[in-house]
Parts: C-alpha cells; sequence; structure tokens
C-alpha cells in the first residue's frame, strides 16, 4: 500500500499522526528553552568557572532565541523546515561539549543530544528520524572524544541511552496516534479529522490561508454489502483510500469517519479548486461512484459550521442524482439571495390545486404549492428555487413560510359537504432532520387553529426510506400527534413493495409516470391495480397524481384509487380562485380566510 509522507501518516514508515506543526513547534521551543537554561546554570550557577563560559553564554543565549522564534512562528512552518532547527541542534549540541572546560559539563551538555533524539523520532519517517539521530551521535561523539578526557566506552554508553529514549518515545507516539488512526485503511478517523481541522482552522486564522473541505460518501455501498458480502465492501473502501491517498496533494488531510464515508481537507485551496481536484480524482475510480459536497472555509466560521456546509452540498449531491459533487453556495448562490430577500419581505406565494374524492369527484382537499415571481427575471420554475432553497439551508424558511400561510388561509374553509378542507404540504428530508420541526409545526396549528387531523405532510419515498433515524421518527411523533402522511411521487425512487406496511404513511401518491401509461399499458395498468390493492388491504388511501383525461379518471376510478389531482380537476390556484370554485360550507368565512397571516 502507497503511504503519504506528509504529517497525517500513521505507520512505522510515515511521521506520527500527533506531529503537527503546532504540537512539533511547541517540543522544540520547550526543548531549546531547556538546553538554554541548563547552559545558563552551567556557567552561571554556584560552583561554576570561568574558563570557557564566554562561548557557552553565547550559545545559550543563541538556543533561547531560537527558541522563542520556534514558539512564535514555528505553526507556521512547513513539514520540512523543522529539519534545519533539529539538525542544528545537533550540531550545537557538539559545539558545546567540545568547549566544555571539563568533562562533567561536556557530559551534561552531551546529554542533550537526548532531546535531540526524541524530536527526531517524534517530528519525523523512521529513516529520517535514524539519520538525525546518527549524525547528532556522529558529532557528539566526535566532540566527546576530542575532549581528551572522556572514555569511548562512557561515550557510547551515553549513545545507547539516546538510542533508546529515542526509539521508547517513537513507539510511545505511534501507541498514541493509532487511536486517530482507522484500522482498515489507515486513514485518520473522525477523532484524528477533527484535530487536523482544528490545526488548520488555527493556521487559517493567523495566515489568512484558504481551507476548503469536502465530505465524500459512496453511493449505493449497502448493496455491496448485501451482496458481495463485507469482505468486497472492505476492498471498495481500501481502494478509495488508495487512490485519494496517491492523488491528494502533500498537506491534504483524508479521513474515513466510518461506514462509507470518508472527510478530506484541502489546505490553500479554494471551494472551486477543491471542486475540480474532487471531481478529477473521483474519474480515478469510475467503478465506483461517489456523491461529494465541497464547501469553503469563510472567516471566523467554526469548524462545525464549515462541515455542516459540506454536508449540505452533499445532499445536494445525491438529491441531484448521485454521482457527482456540488459546491456549496455555488453557482444558485445569487438566486439565493434573492429567495431569501423575497422569503424575507412575504413575496413568495402559495398556490393550491385541488384534490378530488373519487367515484363522486368533489374537492375534499388541496397540496400547497410555493410560488415565486422575481422582480427581474419573471416567474421562477419551483424546480429551481426548490433546488436552490435546498443547497443553501433556506429550505427550512421555506417550508415553514407555505406551511404557515396554508393552514393560515384555510383554518376557516370548508368543502361542499361540510368538512373542514384537508391540506397537503410537502416537506422535505432536511427539514424532516432539524429535531425542532415537530414543534414548528405543533407552534403553526397552534397559532392558526388549523386542525391537525387535516394537515397531511408529504415527504418523497427516498426520505422515509433514507438513512436518517431522525426523519423516520419525526413522521412517527407527528403521526401520533393526529398528523397524516403521505408518501409523494412513489414509483420514482427505490420502491419496495415488501416494506409498505412499514413505512410511516397514511396515504400513497401514486407517480404521474404511472398514470401517463396506465391507458396504453396493459402491464402497466395491471401492476396498478395489484399496487393500488395492497395499498387498500394495509389501509392506505392512493391518490393518483397527474389525471389529465377522462379515460385516465374512469381508469383510476375502476382501480380503486380513492382521490385523484391533476389537470383534470384544475391547476395550482391562488387561493382567491380556490375560493371561488368551492361551494363553501356555512362556517366558512371566504373573506376572513382570503386575508388571515
Amino acid at each position: 500500500m502507497h503511504h503519504r509522507t506528509d504529517h497525517w501518516g500513521v505507520s512505522w514508515s510515515t511521521a506520527p499522526a500527533v506531529a503537527t506543526p503546532r504540537m512539533m513547534a511547541r517540543i522544540l521551543g520547550t526543548f531549546y528553552v531547556a538546553a538554554g537554561v541548563a547552559g545558563l546554570f552551567g556557567v552561571l550557577g554556584p560552583g561554576a568557572g570561568a574558563q570557557g563560559r564566554g562561548p557557552i553564554l553565547g550559545m545559550s543565549v543563541v538556543v533561547l532565541l531560537c527558541a522563542a522564534v520556534s514558539l512564535r512562528w514555528g505553526p507556521r512552518w512547513p513539514r520540512h523546515a523543522f529539519h534545519w532547527p533539529v539538525g542544528s541542534a545537533s550540531a550545537l549540541v557538539a559545539v558545546v561539549v567540545w568547549v566544555s572546560p571539563d568533562p562533567a559539563t561536556a557530559m551534561t551538555a552531551a546529554a542533550v543530544l537526548s532531546f535531540v533524539a526524541v524530536d527526531a523520532c517524534f517530528f519525523f519517517s523512521l529513516p529520517l528520524a535514524w539519520l538525525h539521530m546518527a549524525f547528532g551521535i556522529s558529532v557528539v561523539t566526535a566532540a566527546l572524544l576530542a575532549q581528551g578526557h572522556v572514555p569511548l566506552s562512557i561515550a557510547l554508553a551515553l549513545d545507547s541511552v539516546v538510542v533508546a529514549m529515542g526509539t521508547v518515545v517513537r513507539g510511545l507516539v505511534l501507541r498514541a496516534s493509532s487511536a486517530s488512526r482507522d484500522p482498515l485503511t489507515g486513514l485518520a478517523n473522525r477523532r484524528g479529522f477533527d484535530d487536523a481541522l482544528q490545526e488548520l482552522l488555527a493556521t487559517a486564522g493567523r495566515t489568512g490561508e484558504r481551507l476548503s473541505a469536502a465530505l465524500l460518501d459512496l453511493d449505493h455501498f449497502k448493496q455491496i454489502n448485501d451482496t458481495a458480502g463485507h469482505e468486497a465492501g472492505d476492498l471498495v473502501l481500501c481502494r478509495i483510500a488508495d487512490v485519494w491517498r496517491r492523488e491528494l496533494p502533500t498537506g491534504a488531510v483524508l479521513s474515513r469517519h466510518g461506514g462509507d464515508e470518508f472527510a478530506l481537507l484541502l489546505p490553500g485551496m479554494s471551494g472551486p479548486a477543491a471542486l475540480d481536484l474532487v471531481r478529477r480524482v473521483a474519474a480515478r475510480h469510475p467503478e465506483i461512484g461517489l456523491s461529494c459536497g465541497v464547501a469553503e472555509h469563510h472567516r471566523d466560521q467554526s469548524a462545525a459550521d464549515l462541515m455542516r456546509r459540506a454536508d449540505r452540498a452533499l445532499y445536494d449531491a445525491k438529491a441531484a442524482g448521485r454521482g457527482r459533487a456540488e459546491l456549496e453556495g455555488g453557482p444558485g448562490s445569487e438566486l439565493a439571495r434573492d429567495l431569501a430577500t423575497a422569503l424575507a419581505a412575504g413575496d413568495v406565494q402559495v398556490h393550491y390545486q385541488p384534490i378530488v374524492s373519487l367515484p363522486d369527484g368533489a374537492t375534499v382537499g388541496v397540496e400547497a404549492l410555493a410560488r415565486w415571481t422575481h422582480p427581474e427575471h419573471g416567474p421562477v420554475p419551483p424546480t429551481d428555487f426548490v433546488a436552490v432553497a435546498e443547497q443553501t439551508g433556506l429550505v427550512n424558511t421555506l417550508g415553514n413560510h407555505v406551511l404557515r400561510t396554508a393552514c393560515s388561509q384555510l383554518a376557516g374553509v370548508r368543502t361542499a359537504a361540510g368538512d373542514h378542507v384537508t391540506l397537503g404540504v410537502n416537506v422535505s428530508g432536511r427539514e424532516l432532520n432539524d429535531p425542532d420541526y415537530p414543534q414548528r409545526v405543533y407552534a403553526v396549528l397552534a397559532e392558526t387553529g388549523f386542525p391537525a387531523a387535516h394537515l397531511v405532510l408529504e415527504v418523497t419515498e427516498n426520505v422515509i426510506e433514507g438513512e436518517s433515524p431522525t426523519a423516520v421518527a419525526a413522521l412517527h411523533e407527528l403521526r401520533a400527534a393526529g398528523l397524516k402522511v403521505s408518501i409523494d411521487d412513489f414509483g420514482t425512487g427505490y420502491s419496495s413493495l415488501s416494506r409498505l406496511d412499514m413505512l410511516p404513511a397514511d396515504v400513497l401518491k401514486l407517480d404521474r409516470s404511472f398514470i401517463a401509461t396506465v391507458s396504453s399499458s396493459a402491464r402497466r395498468a395491471q401492476m396498478l391495480q395489484s399496487l393500488v390493492a395492497m395499498c387498500r388491504a394495509l389501509g392506505l388511501d392512493v391518490v393518483a397524481e397527474g389525471v389529465e383525461t377522462a379515460g385516465q379518471e374512469a381508469t383510476v376510478r375502476a382501480m380503486g384509487c380513492t382521490f385523484a389531482q391533476g389537470w383534470r380537476y384544475g391547476q395550482a390556484v391562488p387561493l382567491p380562485e380556490l375560493l371561488a370554485g368551492l361551494r363553501v360550507g356555512a362556517h366558512a368565512a371566504p373573506q376572513e380566510a382570503a386575508h388571515r397571516g
């Protein structure tokens, strides 16, 4: 397996993962301070002689200055820069030994070489650490022998102690590093990634250097484990680690967060540059699909905020079809600003499309749909601005606006039969993943007086069948409070008929693609007939979406669909037009309802 040579490696052939620039600078500075103080004691302490005092005093001052430089600027140094102070320390120790006035002082100075051994074994790969120790031992031993008063056996004994200290320290450091390593791939784990992120954020704060983060998620990894076994899944993960480790630039930090999730830090890279790199590396393994989300760090932004934005971009990549990489705050950012302004000003309207009961065709409910007319560009397709809302985190604001507006406007509206109109509101996975979402729904219902039993939350099947326990738990909680849940666009995702009895749902909305071909395809009609029968057996109401013709209406009615929706019954219209098409019951107050909220 190929190993990187930067400081995030963890094997004996690479530098320990805990040897970050900040830690290296602290250790180096501390040892320089200790050596400088020891030198001052040697020449200024009680009993110190005058012979050789000047050179040792001067070198002690130099060492203390080096300590100050290391502590102040060391965290900014590139990794290879630390070879110079470590190598210089060996040379300084040798010089002090050589000019020492007596064997005791010489041996005391020579003992400082243990600091060099610790630094070398902590900072560098094993081969480089041995080179530093070999250089230090050679020059210091030569200086001791040049004294003429230190036997070779004593010098060699000191050398053995120095080597033993360096070796033991390296073993302990590598053991500590293993706590930050993923044992399967050899990459950093979540703990190692978090440490690296804090280190790089501190550096970016001091230097203003750019930093980008990316989250990588394997597409359909569960299917690999289920069909080929976990060993095959492990091989895929190792393949990903090898390719990315080989292709990433020096200084990049790649980690495995667990399962099939990877995280990446790219110091010195802007968001667009990081996006290009991620796309280029992902193309190196076309047989393994990856969804990637990229975000660039903003000044004064916390680590949690940065990773949250990368996660948002990853969500967008998955929502756009997987197998792609997206940049948070990318091309839609200008439209997002305009959308945020429109939401704050109340310029996003809510229109309503009727839902009728079969077989009598009476309107019993509506679906609330957001509509936005841009002041400069005119009407914006909902698919465009909803996608931007998802990408930029505005979807919670948009969803809350639609829910509050619709509940407020329809709180007093009843059907021709005198029943309260049923309201369907679309809910995104991001909203459901917010732990506060159920409480927001309860607050809107309490504020508007809309009955919970007549509110239907419409979610796509990939949200319910996704990997978020938070979203599913929220749906269960809301259903327990009396709301209904509808699976929207059923048949367009990874449908599983065997799971219909386990889904937290009351209604199934058949995607319009089913309805479009039900009159022309006998096989599709038979399949639809079986699906409707299964849903009815499970107690699920069925809504046929996209009904446009009398033939389609007759077919879905004959199959037993409970409700229908589509252009045959009307397009999405503003509230006044909806009310004009309803025969309002005695308890309704159309004018009041039209102006509430």
